[in-house]
């Protein structure tokens, strides 16, 4: 017996956007993430009654704060292999109750196609790297997600281009016998956002190690976003939350 196969494969290589930065983003950010992520968004998570839907999970900051703060199911959304490589590494490691609760899909939010599944999304550094139809089809498909009345916290990317280069150094961190670090620069470029970062690995004779990686970002002003989201069936929400994220409701009857 022999197997069919009625369509061949796809074997043309998928470009990864995440390849360097997911091997170097622990080391070098996730500690402040982390704390940034129970600042922003704990609060909100602890009220969660239904469901969690983390878009743009990365190596899991957002999802592993939510199963521990909430009781309820929680979507991680991550369509980048290297860092939902990450991110199932670590979820690997939590106990079988707290596994039993997420599910971890390799997509967009759209390709996921969840419908009523939670009563909260989050978007942290998410975002800034859309490009404005992108961002359309992510307020329609957070619409989807949400039950009427569920909340959308989205942390705001920049309100618009830089006047001139903007750099940022990471702290150097050790592991070991070897040194981590890394720079980001931020620039315009046409109606985009240049984000390169370099990263690099130190040892006792002097450089092992050095890689590069450039993002695109979009900015846009909160105002923009909100009027956005008003077409889409979403609200300001009344609650008071930190100037760096937008927190806005699903209409009833939307």
């Amino acid at each position: 017996m022999h197997t069919v196969i009625a369509t061949p494969p796809d074997t043309r290589a998928q470009p990864d956007p995440y390849a360097v930065s997911a091997e170097f983003y622990d080391v070098l950010q996730a500690h402040d993430d982390d704390r940034r992520v129970r600042h922003l968004y704990g609060p909100a998570v602890a009220k969660a009654r239904l469901g969690v839907v983390d878009v743009g999970a990365g190596t899991g900051r957002v999802t592993l704060m939510s199963l521990a703060r909430s009781e309820v199911g929680v979507h991680a959304v991550e369509p980048a292999r290297a860092m939902r490589a990450a991110l199932m590494t670590r979820l690997a490691a939590l106990p079988a109750t707290q596994r039993a609760r997420v599910t971890v899909h390799p997509y967009t939010l759209g390709e996921a196609a969840l419908h009523n599944v939670a009563d909260l999304v989050v978007c942290h550094n998410t975002v800034a790297c859309l490009t404005p139809n992108a961002r359309r089809e992510l307020w329609a498909s957070v619409h989807d997600a949400l039950v009427p009345g569920g909340r959308l916290l989205l942390q705001l990317p920049p309100a618009r281009l830089p006047a001139e280069d903007r750099h940022r150094d990471f702290p150097v961190q050790r592991m070991g016998r070897h040194e981590y670090g890394g720079r980001m620069v931020m620039s315009a470029a046409g109606p985009r956002i240049r984000t390169r970062v370099d990263y690099w690995v130190r040892g006792t004779r002097g450089l092992l190690r050095q890689h590069t990686e450039t993002f695109w970002m979009w900015p846009a002003t909160r105002s923009d976003l909100t009027a956005d989201l008003r077409r889409h069936g979403f609200t300001v929400s009344s609650a008071r939350h930190d100037p760096a994220v937008l927190a806005v409701t699903l209409r009833q009857g939307s």
